[in-house]
């Protein structure tokens, strides 16, 4: 999604029209959302192997279980606001004269629908780790 962008001349070279994602403060909310998620992937796995190796750190295990649900409420959030943008993208609002770009910006729109569908696939995939922390922390206590 941070690399989403798509020019299309008008009449001549000099006139041009331009899509990038920080045009939309929902989709830079989007990348943000999703690269906090993602940092947090990555800085909790230490933590994660101190479980391993230490089954009754329940401390550490319920930490990571907050934090696992903050990192599915954030990706939700964000996915949510995108989602929102893209769909008014694809079929735009008559009522407001909002014109669906889709049409003109389609590998755009085809790139920013492909990041939210991950998006909700990498939720689903923190609320199994947010059930996986949990039943194990259960289990131990």
């Amino acid at each position: 999604m941070g690399t989403t962008n798509q020019t299309l001349n008008f009449f001549t070279q000099f006139f041009q029209f331009r899509a990038h994602y920080y045009d939309l403060p929902a989709f830079s909310f989007f990348v943000a959302a999703n690269a906090i998620a993602s940092a947090y992937l990555v800085l909790s796995m230490p933590f994660s192997l101190v479980t391993i190796v230490r089954p009754q750190a329940s401390a550490v295990k319920f930490l990571l279980l907050v934090l696992d649900t903050v990192a599915v409420a954030l990706t939700t959030a964000g996915a949510g606001a995108a989602t929102a943008i893209v769909y008014l993208a694809h079929q735009g609002n008559t009522k407001t004269n909002w014109v669906a770009i889709c049409q003109q910006f389609g590998s755009f729109c085809q790139r920013v629908s492909g990041a939210v569908v991950a998006s909700f696939i990498a939720a689903v995939i923190f609320m199994v780790l947010v059930i996986l922390s949990a039943a194990s922390l259960k289990r131990r206590n």
